[in-house]
């Protein structure tokens, strides 16, 4: 297993610490709301992405960031892969307003407006693909499928669930859009940076 690297040591301990702290604190201040919210502020697009719902909640984001993060930071250094779960957790806030913005736009969902959105998943995604764009045939396990499958089809079979129960809405109370907004930041940027930086 890869020793834990710097920046990913520090998100971990800053995403429990906001965990903790927003156990007494009101979540609508830092949580996700549509702009079209009495509860949403601008500083709520980077926020939210530290904060979580309840600690499984916490405890699969940040044992994702645990196994993957190291990689990204010993491929891209620490100043970029810091770079890179911002964007991809920002992606994911940007992607999911657009989608809630036509939902209650077009589609007359205004309740969508007071229901905030919280955690890393977006960064998380972006990792993941980003790590699957770099090391296609990394053999990985999922926690509750213990079969070596290679990072590629990994992230292919994540991405079209998502596409699928974002869609269909057969998944409630999971922000699915947030989920493909990370990951198609952090494939746009990877790519950037591989090919032509």
């Amino acid at each position: 297993m890869m020793q834990v690297t710097q920046i990913v040591k520090h998100l971990l301990i800053i995403n429990i610490l906001v965990y903790l702290g927003t156990l007494a604190l009101p979540r609508e201040y830092f949580a996700l709301y549509y702009p079209g919210s009495e509860h949403f502020h601008p500083w709520q697009i980077i926020t939210s992405m530290f904060m979580h719902g309840s600690p499984s909640h916490l405890l699969f984001n940040m044992l994702s960031l645990f196994f993957i993060g190291p990689f990204m930071e010993n491929r891209l250094g620490s100043k970029r892969f810091l770079i890179f779960y911002l964007a991809s957790g920002i992606g994911g806030s940007i992607l999911h307003l657009l989608v809630q913005y036509y939902q209650i736009q077009y589609q007359g969902m205004t309740y969508l407006t007071e229901i905030p959105v919280l955690g890393a998943s977006g960064a998380i995604n972006g990792l993941f693909i980003g790590l699957a764009y770099l090391y296609p045939d990394l053999e990985m396990m999922l926690l509750f499928l213990p079969i070596p499958i290679k990072a590629k089809y990994m992230a292919i079979a994540m991405v079209a669930l998502d596409f699928v129960y974002g869609v269909t809405g057969t998944q409630p109370g999971i922000a699915h859009f947030a989920h493909l907004g990370g990951a198609l930041f952090g494939l746009l940027l990877i790519i950037y940076w591989t090919k032509y930086r």
